[in-house]
């Protein structure tokens, strides 16, 4: 069954069967040969992510550049629109001495028809070594890395609802480098828009492959998926609550584009009832730092003061993803030599 183009199951089956597809990632010899997801990788592998990721950060917001990938192509493939995603990556690659190509696939052949196969495998053909993607369909990038152009190395850059693997690494590395305690020792509240939310699935299973001892998730039932204490999370509908004793607190976007219906009263309600502010700040630890993988909505996510405030890492959380997403090119890339000189 072709995971990509079902359309009779649910979102929430249609995660699953994903989830159970990359349970074992393509590896070879403790490496990566793609990077689609965090689920299947073991905290071992996790931290070598980290751990490499950091290893390019200078301090003071600077980057250490490397010629890792000096002479290959990466070709960024957004089939959903983004800006600090891609922008990352972009730089990422140029700081490791790639060529980097960012298809426009609005203009591209796909539009006129062309299948997905058929475009990657002509991407391919013009000697494409890393495709970065971003497609607005669960389980596109398993489905090129496992069906299409498994000699390319596939980057996951968010695919639909499931998983958005380099931002939830990013934030393990910003949590490494910023929380006061070991991922072991931690509590961490991810609040918002959980259900429609490829960050929050893929931030959880980072953190529970990590250690972390408590994973707390506080949203309004509406924008709770069914079923998500499966996943070891403590569930939350009162922010004052969940936010008490916290090390870290991560807040989300509310994905109107994802949504479809409205499922709040109005943003301003929200923000009452939800919003990160100064006062629930408070209740966490005193050395607590707030998280947001971007874009903010001030004043319905996170209150000004609190995005701004001393305790807020959330332009370091940028800074760190173009660590992270150097970190990840360079084993894939790595991943795929290895394969091949071992003829795998």
């Amino acid at each position: 069954m072709n995971i990509l183009t079902t359309q009779t199951l649910s979102n929430e089956a249609l995660q699953t069967k994903l989830d159970q597809a990359m349970a074992k990632p393509e590896k070879t010899q403790g490496g990566i040969r793609h990077f689609i997801g965090v689920e299947g990788l073991s905290k071992t592998q996790l931290m070598q992510i980290i751990e490499k990721a950091d290893g390019y950060l200078l301090g003071n917001g600077q980057i250490r550049n490397s010629d890792e990938l000096d002479g290959c192509t990466v070709m960024n493939l957004f089939f959903e629109n983004s800006t600090r995603t891609r922008t990352t990556f972009d730089v990422a690659a140029k700081r490791l001495g790639a060529n980097v190509i960012s298809i426009d696939i609005a203009k591209s052949s796909t539009a006129k028809g062309e299948s997905l196969r058929d475009t990657l495998w002509n991407l391919e053909a013009m000697t494409a070594d890393i495709f970065v993607v971003r497609h607005s369909s669960s389980g596109a990038a398993h489905f090129m890395a496992t069906e299409v152009t498994p000699n390319i190395a596939i980057i996951n850059g968010g695919d639909g609802w499931h998983a958005h693997p380099t931002q939830a690494m990013l934030d393990m590395l910003t949590i490494y480098r910023e929380a006061k305690r070991p991922f072991e020792e931690l509590t961490v509240a991810i609040i918002g828009d959980i259900k429609h939310s490829r960050v929050a699935r893929s931030d959880i299973s980072a953190l529970k492959t990590l250690g972390v001892k408590e994973i707390r998730v506080v949203a309004p039932k509406t924008l709770l998926p069914k079923g998500i204490e499966r996943y070891g999370v403590t569930v939350y509908n009162d922010i004052d609550q969940a936010v008490v004793g916290c090390d870290v607190l991560i807040g989300l976007r509310i994905q109107n584009e994802r949504i479809g219906s409205p499922l709040l009263p109005s943003t301003s309600e929200y923000f009452k009832t939800y919003g990160i502010t100064p006062e629930r700040v408070a209740l966490a630890k005193p050395d607590a730092i707030v998280m947001h993988p971007g874009p903010m909505n001030r004043g319905v996510e996170i209150a000004s003061s609190v995005a701004d405030g001393e305790q807020s890492v959330i332009l370091k959380q940028v800074n760190n993803g173009i660590a992270v997403r150097m970190a990840v090119l360079a084993m894939a890339m790595q991943g795929q030599r290895t394969s091949k000189a071992i003829g795998v």
